[in-house]
């Protein structure tokens, strides 16, 4: 019987084990600092637990799997209802394996307020998976609005140097485009028969003057959170203010609710609209991917650089899905996965120098390698992985994202490939001058190399890179069925549409 029901009710396991955990966190005494770190820790470990069942059940079908659907607010028609496919599964993986492993990163980092911290860590994962699995629009809205307010004072709080400017900064700029999004779900919501369903809304109906009108208030709010050029200037700032668990977070989940939201809102249910603009956002992608580039070249912060490279490779993701070519799109989510995990590693890498170094200018460094011998190996596999070293995980996606993109947009194609020389160029330039050569601070000899829990921390996320970039095909076979459905709803129309 408990079984059955476990089976049932996996996606609501998934979403809500996390938001159990944050409660009895509420039990524990302020003083139970270890305790409290277990008890986020094993929350996280029960949520993969449930996830990794979700996936040896998973079966590849034209349609959402693990549906839940029950009636939430009677009169006003609104529902209670998930369901997944092979892209979101596999973003909600991605989260469920980042999220024990940011909570061990936290575990000296953080010395005040724990607490409040763990509480707000575990309230944040099951905002981020439940808007992966939402199939409401109204409760994709409310899981949507979940994830601002926990990392909004995660930044503000924890957060380093200007944590308040970039706390407002991230905040501002995100509740612009969910505002806009609010009216246009609620356009939505008696276009389609005052339902909130995302299967009505692909039988709406909608004109092509509405679907412009609402693909740019959608568009506007995913476009906010991948970001794309120029929406991208509360990024680097987040970034670099927020605590490490912050940065991981938002570079490995957060900016993918854009690129997902592109994926299975804005451009199946407003596929005209998406044909219209794809050229504008197409354009905007690959200034991205150059502009991101060139800044993190001149960039004298070790964080801020990496920040800025997120700004490059989620434009690559844009021109995969805009692309609309078979191979571009599942190059596109695997990016997304890529990007999570390589970016993710990073955040962690350069978190783990600044707890002993207190400092991430990239002058305040050189020849560490000699010090620190363990993490160097690290941090260049890492960046070879971010670089797209072919073998590790970035190259297959890019590879397929640029082989789509020449099939339909040769131009923003041929751009986008100087993005990927010139992440080699600041990425490697970067590692050259913190890791080699004489040591020019006494500080750093001191250094110490890294212990068993980051070690703990890392390991698993090179295997994923190694694992991915040698054998795709697993990931690749369970994106498939979705990417295909994806074009079929974004291309329906392809040959009415003028641009």
């Amino acid at each position: 019987m408990l079984i059955s029901w476990i089976q049932n009710h996996l996606l609501s396991l998934m979403t809500f084990i996390p938001a159990g955990g944050a409660l009895l966190l509420l039990l524990f005494p302020k003083r139970e600092e270890t305790s409290i770190k277990a008890m986020a820790l094993l929350t996280t470990l029960l949520a993969l637990a449930v996830n990794i069942y979700a996936l040896f059940r998973f079966q590849l079908l034209d349609d959402f799997v693990f549906q839940e659907t029950s009636l939430w607010v009677p009169a006003f028609h609104i529902y209670y209802r998930l369901g997944v496919d092979g892209v979101s599964l596999l973003l909600i993986t991605l989260t469920n394996c980042l999220m024990p492993l940011v909570i061990l990163s936290s575990w000296r980092e953080i010395t005040s307020r724990l607490k409040e911290y763990m509480f707000l860590m575990l309230v944040l994962h099951t905002g981020m998976v439940g808007t992966f699995s939402a199939l409401d629009f109204f409760l994709f809205y409310v899981f949507w609005e979940v994830m601002l307010i926990p990392m909004y004072f995660l930044i503000g709080v924890w957060g380093s140097g200007r944590r308040i400017m970039a706390a407002y900064k991230f905040i501002l700029f995100t509740m612009i485009g969910s505002v806009l999004m609010l009216v246009a779900i609620l356009y939505g919501y008696f276009k389609a028969g005052e339902s909130f369903n995302y299967i009505d809304w692909l039988s709406a109906g909608f004109s092509f003057k509405e679907q412009v009108w609402l693909f740019l208030a959608f568009g506007l709010a995913f476009a906010i959170k991948v970001p794309i050029f120029p929406l991208h200037t509360w990024l680097p700032d987040a970034h670099t203010e927020a605590p490490t668990a912050g940065s991981v977070i938002l570079a490995g989940v957060l900016l993918k609710m854009g690129t997902y939201g592109f994926y299975r809102f804005a451009m199946p249910l407003f596929a005209d609209a998406s044909l219209y603009f794809s050229p504008y956002i197409l354009t905007l992608a690959v200034i991205g991917i150059v502009y991101g580039s060139l800044v993190a070249m001149v960039q004298k912060d070790i964080k801020r650089l990496v920040a800025y490279s997120s700004v490059a490779h989620l434009g690559f993701v844009i021109l995969g899905l805009f692309a609309l070519d078979q191979k571009g799109v599942d190059g596109a989510v695997l990016q997304m996965i890529n990007h999570g995990l390589s970016t993710g590693a990073l955040f962690l890498l350069v978190g783990m120098l600044y707890e002993r170094r207190h400092t991430r200018e990239i002058g305040a460094y050189g020849g560490i390698a000699k010090i620190m011998p363990l993490y160097t190996f690290f941090f260049l596999f890492v960046t070879l992985s971010s670089i797209g070293l072919p073998g590790l995980n970035n190259f297959v996606g890019e590879f397929l994202i640029l082989l789509g993109a020449f099939q339909t947009q040769r131009i923003f194609a041929v751009v986008a490939v100087s993005g990927v020389v010139l992440s080699a160029v600041y990425m490697l330039w970067m590692v050259e001058r913190v890791f080699f050569g004489p040591v020019t601070h006494e500080e750093n000899k001191k250094l110490k190399d890294l212990g068993w829990r980051e070690v703990v921390i890392l390991v698993p996320l090179c295997l994923a890179m190694v694992g991915f970039g040698v054998y795709p095909k697993p990931l690749i076979k369970m994106m498939s069925v979705s990417t295909d459905t994806f074009l079929k709803l974004a291309t329906r129309n392809a040959n009415t549409v003028k641009h």
